[in-house]
């Protein structure tokens, strides 16, 4: 069971999750699957960054690569271009801000931490920079641990699995196990919804979830307008602010400790429900 206590230490500045916290998303992609994620340029990315530091946001994930099924590696030096200026533009206006960027690069990883990033968010796990656990272990930030079977491009062409809840389980416990040796602290841990699962597979891990605190770690939920909730609805993302927030109290209950949203005022609000009926 996780510690309530327990802190991150982001770039020097601590963060606890007593209570769940909200990590708002924010995409300088022109092809993330949710438009409305989607800032354009530094001014859009201050605009978004302010709306959701205002609606209680407490990380802002910055992505400068989309990770939508079928979408393509992009270069280091592209994802920099992305990343960067909207990452310096955030600190500067936003001083207090704790900031993650989501990658999969070693470089983009060192050097968004040496602009004043707090904490790496990698969808690969390590397996497509060879160079990344280790960074992250100079760098001792924060970094988010996730399970996805195969690669954005191919990932929900044919996902199977003998026992979804035992591999991701398992997957996850060697990684952890991996970058404890080399040192790093502060590891959360997600499940991966949509990468590599088909529907079943999704409501089966968020069924299960609690199951995940044997590992001590925070779990982060990504859930938000996500095709498990706009498929099944027979919606499109862009109405799935209700559903998302339908699972998000789900997740909660499940002992989830961070909700990564582009909704940071309806996933507050949930949090904020939740623990009013967690209090009697």
């Amino acid at each position: 069971m996780i510690n309530k206590h327990i802190t991150l230490n982001c770039n020097g500045r601590l963060l606890s999750l007593e209570q769940p916290i909200v990590m708002g998303i924010i995409n300088v992609t022109p092809d993330s699957f949710y438009e409305g994620s989607r800032v354009s340029g530094v001014e859009g990315a201050l605009q978004m960054a302010e709306l959701q530091l205002n609606a209680g946001a407490a990380i802002l994930d910055i992505g400068g690569m989309s990770s939508r099924p079928g979408a393509q590696l992009i270069t280091v030096e592209e994802e920099l271009v992305r990343v960067v200026p909207v990452l310096k533009a955030i600190k500067h206006n936003f001083p207090n801000a704790i900031i993650s960027v989501d990658t999969v690069h070693a470089e983009v990883a060192r050097v968004s931490v040496l602009e004043g990033a707090g904490m790496i968010n990698d969808i690969s796990a390590g397996k497509m920079d060879a160079n990344l656990y280790a960074t992250v272990a100079k760098l001792g930030v924060p970094y988010v641990l996730m399970h996805m079977q195969g690669k954005p491009a191919n990932m929900q062409i044919a996902p199977t699995y003998d026992n979804i809840l035992e591999e991701v389980i398992d997957f996850l416990t060697l990684e952890v196990g991996k970058l404890r040796r080399l040192g790093i602290k502060d590891i959360i841990i997600d499940p991966g919804f949509g990468f590599g699962k088909t529907m079943e597979d999704n409501y089966r891990l968020l069924q299960s979830l609690h199951v995940f605190q044997i590992l001590g770690l925070p779990i982060m939920a990504g859930l938000s307008r996500k095709s498990m909730i706009y498929k099944l609805l027979d919606i499109e993302a862009t109405e799935a602010l209700n559903g998302t927030s339908a699972l998000h109290m789900v997740a909660l209950q499940q002992g989830s400790k961070i909700l990564r949203t582009h909704d940071v005022k309806a996933a507050n609000e949930v949090i904020k429900l939740w623990s009013q009926l967690e209090s009697h």
